[in-house]
């Protein structure tokens, strides 16, 4: 009996489905089947009751799936040890990140690290959307705001301010907007989530706290895409100080209304469960920090952003 086996297994009894334990494994439906044939074969047991609608478990499963999980996690645990006492660094990272800030920036600070680290294996996941652990074969994401999950276990990796931001090309041409009142007249560059356009833009100065509905002729889910429009001079976006770095430190964008403060947000690594916090893990969220606390460094010398 194989240890993948029986991982599927367990994947299969969490979903009460082999085709979601599949997709959770990243690997095909007829693979995780015949791996649930040939425990039930080595027990002698079935282990799932199988109908046209639906799959549970069997009173044999009922019985072997909790003892089954236990001594996985037992074994999981003294090979972790083993690797924690020799300092030994490798396995996969199933890593999701978002777009802007994972293409332009998450991807070579990746293969920084996995030049430290020859042993790791990486599987990319880019997307803006939050992450379902149960369902994505997820072990890691990165994600901008509070996690709301209290189930989940979060690293706090930095503050991040927000920037307005625009070519200089587009403010030669529509000129330089100097209260956030002045962005209704300006063609604002809008990210769309989950079928939410983020149209209102938040300001605060000495107390006193300013919204602005932003209007504009484009719009997308994609944040990658809103930096590119901002470069191109389509228009005036509100970006992650990080997403926007690199055209901000060579001029590309220059930064506007900084005397207000756009409401920041913050950069946070999440994983679904203590077991997903493995040494590889630890030492990328270390990674991650250093390299953005460069970066929001870099923008304060240049008096991007204040102290």
């Amino acid at each position: 009996m194989q240890l993948e086996d029986l991982n599927i297994i367990l994947k299969v009894a969490e979903f009460r489905s082999i085709t979601a334990a599949a997709e959770s494994l990243d690997m095909r439906t007829a693979t995780a089947s015949a791996a649930v044939k040939r425990v039930e074969r080595s027990l002698g047991v079935e282990l799932f009751i199988r109908t046209t609608r639906q799959l549970r478990l069997s009173a044999a499963g009922e019985k072997y799936i909790p003892n089954c999980e236990q001594a996985l996690q037992m074994l999981q645990h003294a090979q972790q040890n083993v690797k924690d006492d020799l300092d030994i660094i490798d396995g996969e990272l199933r890593i999701s990140v978002p777009s802007d800030l994972g293409r332009n920036l998450i991807l070579p600070w990746l293969d920084e690290f996995m030049q430290l680290h020859p042993g790791v294996r990486l599987k990319l996941h880019i997307s803006d959307s939050n992450i379902d652990f149960y369902r994505d074969p997820i072990d890691v994401a990165l994600r901008y705001g509070f996690p709301n999950d209290a189930s989940l276990y979060g690293f706090k990796i930095c503050n991040v301010p927000r920037v307005i931001c625009a070519a200089p090309e587009y403010i030669d041409k529509y000129g330089l907007p100097k209260h956030p009142n002045d962005l209704a007249s300006h063609n604002g560059l809008l990210y769309q989530l989950h079928d939410i356009v983020h149209d209102v833009w938040k300001f605060s100065n000495q107390g006193q706290s300013i919204k602005v509905k932003v209007q504009g002729n484009r719009t997308s889910n994609d944040a990658e895409l809103v930096r590119r429009w901002c470069v191109n001079g389509k228009g005036i976006a509100a970006k992650s100080c990080l997403d926007m770095a690199p055209n901000l430190l060579t001029k590309q964008v220059i930064p506007l209304l900084s005397e207000f403060t756009a409401k920041p947000t913050e950069l946070w690594l999440i994983c679904p469960s203590r077991q997903a916090i493995t040494p590889a893990v630890r030492l990328l969220r270390e990674h991650i920090k250093e390299k953005c606390a460069d970066i929001i460094t870099s923008l304060i010398e240049q008096g991007i952003l204040e102290q």
